[in-house]
């Protein structure tokens, strides 16, 4: 079977994604990080009224000769407004964000005034019509888009919710990934390890990695090589209405190698299979229903880089997010030479360091896609393309960044 290349595979991956995951409403403060199902427009205006944007005075902009002298009216202050106007020769002090008294038109700071909190102040130096005051709607007016549908919620943007007064937010459902370990070598973390046995770890990466991505992980456990048992886990998944199966190991064809046999026998119509990367070669992926099937390596390198470039581009997806499928790259510079490279793309555990000629990633010299410790240290992943010829130290390539 002929290796697909990394785009096609992610594209006809995304092609297979069923649609957006339901919206549900929630209170803002529980938000964070979540993705918007639909378009958020200002419920008021903000500013709501003309404000200073310093301490000062709020005057008339003609009565600003240097040595003239404002008689002080009262003050206005943030939720204490003055409710009297300005006129010729008066003055009103002022602090920020209080809103401007009528008859006002500019602010004399505080700096720029003799007497300051006397009765009168005489000018030191003026100011044109308009300075340091901002206008009403300045940052938004009643009715505007603030937040477009796909949009993450950091803070800036549920900062922008709560001033354009939003209560509770439209988002979309996280999407439930299923993980599913297999292997009779595999022991969890803590339990006694056998001759020939080895701790799992791709399961808890890969759901450190679905969370991240906006996802939520239904653990599965660890999957004994028996058909029996394997159905009986993928049952649970759709049992449990999941979006996303990855299924860890056995992906091959091997006589060990069931999963790709025990998906088929569920009913899953295989997408592809073999993937022309390095690592992450046995990588494969299919429909079980609305449920997407995708078997990463067993390999823990593999499994992790496989689950950058392909479960979070789907969760992305399944999440509304625009361009899943963007090219998550960087430009940047090889940090040592590296030979012709084959039919794989690869993709190398490298460091990362910022230079005057731009940012330098350097693979580690051993990539065996089962060193953890490498993977732990590496900050990007170097992108070495297919039959990409022998590179020098300083050359152009791209990264895709770690951490």
């Amino acid at each position: 079977m002929a290796l697909t290349p990394v785009s096609v595979a992610l594209r006809a991956l995304l092609d297979s994604v069923p649609g957006s995951t339901s919206i549900e409403t929630l209170p803002l403060a529980q938000c964070a990080w979540r993705v918007l199902g639909a378009d958020i427009a200002a419920l008021r205006t903000q500013p709501p009224f003309a404000n200073s944007a310093m301490d000062g005075y709020a005057v008339r902009a003609d009565d600003l000769a240097p040595g003239a002298e404002l008689r002080v009216l009262g003050e206005s202050a943030a939720g204490r407004s003055f409710a009297g106007s300005v006129s010729t020769g008066e003055a009103v002090r002022i602090f920020t964000g209080a809103p401007i008294p009528e008859g006002a038109d500019t602010i004399l700071i505080q700096e720029n005034a003799d007497g300051v909190g006397s009765a009168a102040i005489t000018v030191r130096e003026g100011a044109p019509k308009g300075r340091f005051i901002r206008k009403a709607g300045l940052d938004f007016s009643e009715g505007d888009r603030l937040l477009a549908t796909g949009t993450r919620l950091d803070s800036a943007a549920l900062g922008l919710a709560a001033a354009a007064g939003h209560p509770a937010l439209p988002v979309r459902r996280k999407p439930l990934v299923a993980i599913l370990a297999t292997g009779d070598e595999l022991v969890l973390p803590g339990e006694p390890v056998g001759p020939d046995q080895i701790v799992a770890s791709n399961s808890f990466a890969l759901a450190a990695l679905v969370e991240q991505a906006g996802g939520s992980v239904l653990d599965l456990g660890i999957a004994r090589d028996d058909h029996a048992d394997l159905a009986a886990r993928i049952g649970q998944a759709r049992e449990a209405g999941v979006d996303v199966l990855v299924t860890l190991g056995g992906a091959s064809v091997g006589a060990h190698d069931l999963v790709q046999e025990a998906l088929k026998r569920a009913g899953m119509d295989l997408g592809f299979w073999k993937i022309a990367m390095r690592p992450g070669k046995p990588m494969m992926t299919g429909r079980l229903g609305a449920m997407v099937a995708i078997g990463l390596p067993g390999n823990p390198v593999s499994s992790i880089v496989c689950g950058h470039l392909f479960v979070v581009p789907v969760i992305e997806a399944l999440l509304g997010i625009p361009s899943p499928e963007r090219d998550r790259s960087e430009p940047g510079l090889l940090g040592r030479d590296m030979p012709a490279n084959d039919e794989r793309e690869d993709y190398l555990r490298s460091s990362l360091v910022l230079t005057e000629a731009g940012w330098e990633a350097t693979p580690f010299e051993r990539q065996d896609s089962s060193m953890l410790g490498l993977l732990a240290q590496a900050q990007a992943l170097a992108i070495r393309p297919v039959f990409a010829p022998a590179a020098r130290k300083g050359d152009p390539c791209r990264f895709i960044r770690l951490r």
